[in-house]
């Protein structure tokens, strides 16, 4: 075999190895096969929502093991999808409400200042949801990786749960899904 080749050969191994170790660590998450297919970003539907007084809603969230501490905006349904913002979280309209039954929604972009510091985010964390009243406490018990279209992830729950959302994955092909269960009312 020439020098050409063996050279040829290696590089081949080696772009084989890279691959081979990436299908090897995004393995390791939990990924939910898709089962629906809207459009991106998240197209809304099957919330009753309903009339929310402005003091109940979130206006802040507070996540300090990973220094997240942002402003919480209501997110409006446009053409079937929350609006998102670029200087703040949204909190789903639609969604649950602090010191409620159902599951409230919470997102962000994955970009610093936002909700990239989320990556870090382990099981037994707390997150303060704050409204014009009280301080909410809730302890994460879920980080899962799903696929875009997977709008499950925020459907109405039977009991008081906090899902924060943000992109994740090559090309943000997935969303990282963080659940947590409330604790106690300061």
């Amino acid at each position: 075999m020439t020098e050409e080749k063996r050279k040829s050969s290696r590089l081949m191994l080696g772009i084989a190895l890279l691959f081979l170790g990436f299908l090897i660590i995004e393995g390791q998450r939990e990924i939910i096969p898709s089962s629906s297919f809207e459009t991106e970003p998240v197209k809304i539907s099957g919330l009753s929502g309903g009339e929310v007084k402005s003091e109940k809603l979130p206006k802040r969230i507070i996540i300090p093991e990973v220094s997240i501490d942002l402003e919480v905006k209501v997110a409006k349904v446009i053409g079937g999808y929350w609006e998102v913002f670029s200087d703040a979280a949204g909190w789903g309209e639609g969604s649950g409400v602090p010191g409620k039954m159902g599951n409230q929604v919470i997102f962000a972009h994955a970009k610093e200042g936002l909700f990239l510091p989320l990556r870090r985010v382990e099981k037994g964390v707390r997150v303060y949801v704050l409204t014009d009243e009280d301080w909410y406490i809730y302890e994460v018990g879920e980080i899962k990786e799903v696929f875009s279209k997977q709008i499950e992830v925020i459907a109405e729950t039977q009991n008081e749960t906090l899902t924060l959302y943000t992109c994740s994955g090559f090309q943000d092909s997935k969303r990282l899904i963080i659940i947590a269960k409330r604790l106690s009312l300061v």
